[in-house]
Parts: structure tokens; sequence; C-alpha cells
């Protein structure tokens, strides 16, 4: 066994298999490639059988989605460091070696995130993670390369490795043993958010999220749930409520909770003139379940809370919408 593992969760993922998993395998000498399947109902699980018996696959027996079907397939797993990848993701050569000497330089960082650009358009950077994940403290997670919608074309601006608050869970470096001592991502969640959630509380515990611009990945994104999937803007506006329940200063868990409940609401009049009733009903069904949770979510609530002071200051709504910047390097200047 490899200290590494190179571990990819499949759901009816058999076209993106076909596609990227040679290459994963051909470029990851370093590491033990793992599928995980979360019960496909499509031939994944024979398509791997037939054509990648070497390669390990652990079959779990129904979906519990990305954050439970991680953990339930890394429990299994013994070795050092996991990096979670998308199967929509395609590889480069040499893109494990600089994010493990990365992290066997500084052992305060342990999780760690490449240079995630497009697969549809590669001189662009991708939604899902672009050059590394910020958040302000109203919950809204921007990128350098990528705020809200827009997207910046990589010119070597963000060629610098930089400390950030999220990895994107597309393709996420981590040190299995704080992985674990964390219980992982938060089963509750189902899928989105997870990742920012675990990386809030890997800060919480004093340690490190880096970039390493050195490693290079292309994501295909939206290979699961397409972006205008209403179900997809349930748990994104359900789990970011409750990933900022969970990790907000007591003295600051309200007002921040209430502040983006009401632009939540804004929010959903800007669906209404879209005509998108469908994602309107999703906002109100994640408010309730948001309500529904907060039993659970006080028990889970962070002891350590210095994970805060990581998070942008600023509004990167009144930013972008009001003060028209765009860009990281326009909002975050200073």
């Amino acid at each position: 066994m490899k200290n590494l593992a190179v571990v990819l969760l499949n759901y009816n993922g058999k076209h993106f298999l076909e596609k990227f998993l040679p290459t994963v395998i051909k470029f990851s000498p370093e590491a033990d490639v793992i599928i995980i399947d979360n019960c496909s109902t499509d031939d994944s699980v024979t398509f791997l059988r037939n054509n990648f018996s070497s390669t390990k696959l652990i079959q779990l027996e129904k979906n519990y989605g990305f954050a439970e079907g991680y953990n339930l397939g890394l429990e299994k797993l013994k070795h050092e460091y996991f990096i979670l990848l998308n199967t929509d993701v395609e590889v480069t050569e040499g893109w494990i070696n600089p994010l493990m000497e990365m992290s066997l330089r500084n052992r305060d960082v342990v999780a760690i995130q490449p240079k995630i650009r497009d697969y549809k358009a590669p001189e662009m950077f991708e939604y899902a993670g672009a050059a590394g994940g910020f958040m302000d403290v109203l919950g809204y997670p921007f990128c350098r390369g990528r705020v809200f919608d827009t997207l910046e074309k990589d010119n070597g601006q963000y060629n610098d490795k930089k400390e950030i608050f999220w990895a994107t869970g597309a393709c996420f470096f981590v040190r299995s043993e704080v992985f674990k001592s964390l219980k992982g991502f938060d089963p509750k969640f189902f899928a989105h958010m997870e990742e920012i959630d675990l990386c809030w509380r890997i800060h919480n515990k004093g340690f490190t999220i880096a970039y390493q611009p050195l490693s290079t990945v292309y994501h295909v994104g939206g290979g699961t749930l397409k972006v205008e999937n209403p179900f997809k803007t349930y748990l994104n506006y359900r789990n970011n409520l409750a990933m900022m329940f969970k990790n907000l200063p007591a003295g600051l868990l309200f007002p921040l909770i209430f502040t983006r409940l009401v632009l939540d609401g804004i929010s959903g009049v800007r669906f209404l003139f879209q005509g998108s009733f469908a994602n309107i009903w999703a906002i109100i069904k994640a408010h309730f379940a948001f309500y529904g949770m907060i039993p659970y979510l006080w028990k889970k609530r962070a002891k350590s809370l210095d994970g805060f002071d990581k998070l942008y200051s600023g509004s990167i709504i009144w930013q972008y919408f009001v003060n028209k910047k765009k860009t990281y390097s326009e909002i975050c200047s200073k």
C-alpha cells in the first residue's frame, strides 16, 4: 500500500470514468487509485470490473451523497494522505508531487487544492475552486479567479502559493489523520458546501489550507447536479445556513444568520423576475429545512472559532453589485 490514495466517488458517472480514469491512473504512479461507488444505477460497476479490475473498488449499498459517501469509503482506507477527486476532472502529468511537497514542507498545511481550470475552456479558471477559495462574513464563497459568475482568464495572475479559506471538493488534498479526527464531511449536508464547512472546522483547529499553483487540473463541472437544478439550489441555501450556524461566534450568530435570511429572500425575488418558481420554492424549503436542523447544528457548534478571523471582513455582495468590483484582485487589493 502506498501512503497516498487518489479517491474518486462515483455515482452514475460511467461516461466520466471512461474519459478521465485512464489519465488519472497514468499520471498518479505515486498513489493508489480507488473508486467509491455510491450505488450507481448505470453500468459503472460492470465497466470498472471489466476494464479496471486492478483498481480497488468500494461499493456502497445506497447513494449516500458526496459527504457521507466519502466518509464511509475513506473509513476503509489506511493511507496517510487522500486526494478526493471528482470523476469529471482531467489531471495532468506531475500533478501530485507539488501537492505532496507542500504538505511535507509545512506540517500545519493539512489541506491543499491545485489550480482548477475549465475543461471546456482551458484558458479560463473553473467555477468550483479556481485559484483557491475564500468567503465573506455573510457566508458567500468566492475564489481567486471567480467571483459569483465572473470567471477570469488564467494569465498567471494567481501563480503564487497562498493560504486560502477553503479548498475545492473537486480536487481536495487532505491529511487523513485530520480528516478522520474531524469526522470528515458533515453527513447531513449530503452534497454542496460540505468541503467549505470542513475547511472552516480545519481552521478552527488551528491548521492551514493552501493553494498550490504548480499543480493544475481541468474540471468539467456540474457532473452530478446541473447549475439550474432546484435540488442544487436547495442544498446550497440550506447547507450554507447550516455551515454558518455551526461555525460563527455566538455574538454574531443570530445577526449574521438573520441578515443572510433576508438576502436569501432578495435572491428569491431575482428568481421571480427570471420566472424560476422551482428555485423560489427550493429556497423556501431550504429555510424550513435549516430551522429543522437547528437542534442537530447546536450540538455541532464549534468549541474553537479561530476560523472566523480568516473570513473576508467585507461584503462580496456589496463589492460586486454596488461597487462593481468583479474580480478577487479588485476586491482584495490591499
